[in-house]
């Protein structure tokens, strides 16, 4: 078995709209297609490539994970820490910007030795998301 590559992250948001909102307005996903299931959701691309699957109330799924009727997962990234993208250098300023007028929390560090820039925000459903630029 050869692995190619990571396909996607899914995200069973508690506000569907908000979460939708977050990914395409601040971390800079577009929305894009997706096939016609029978429950809401959105995938997010970067590129080409739907890399978040936002996932409503009314997956098939949900009994098979564990999840009963309407009820979504608690807040936050659980078990897996955090998803990280990545920027041109350019785009920091901008995204710091857009950060602060959205008035949200964010942490900023610089990578020792990497040249990365990086920031660390929460979506509305408390996932931890990291936003990589490299050093200008």
């Amino acid at each position: 078995m050869a692995l190619q590559s990571l396909n996607h992250v899914t995200i069973r948001p508690h506000d569907l709209e908000a979460t939708r909102n977050f990914y395409v307005n601040i971390v800079g996903l577009r929305e894009g297609a997706r096939p016609p299931f029978g429950f809401p959701g959105y995938w997010l691309y970067a590129g080409e490539v739907p890399v978040i699957h936002l996932v409503g109330a009314g997956n098939p799924t949900d009994d098979f994970v564990g999840y009963a009727g309407p009820a979504r997962p608690a807040a936050g990234s659980g078990a897996v820490d955090h998803v990280a993208f990545t920027y041109d250098a350019e785009d920091y300023d901008k995204t710091c910007a857009a950060i602060k007028a959205l008035g949200l929390a964010s942490k900023s560090q610089t990578v020792p030795q990497l040249g990365l820039r990086q920031l660390f925000i929460k979506d509305p459903d408390a996932v931890l998301v990291e936003l990589n630029f490299p050093a200008a």
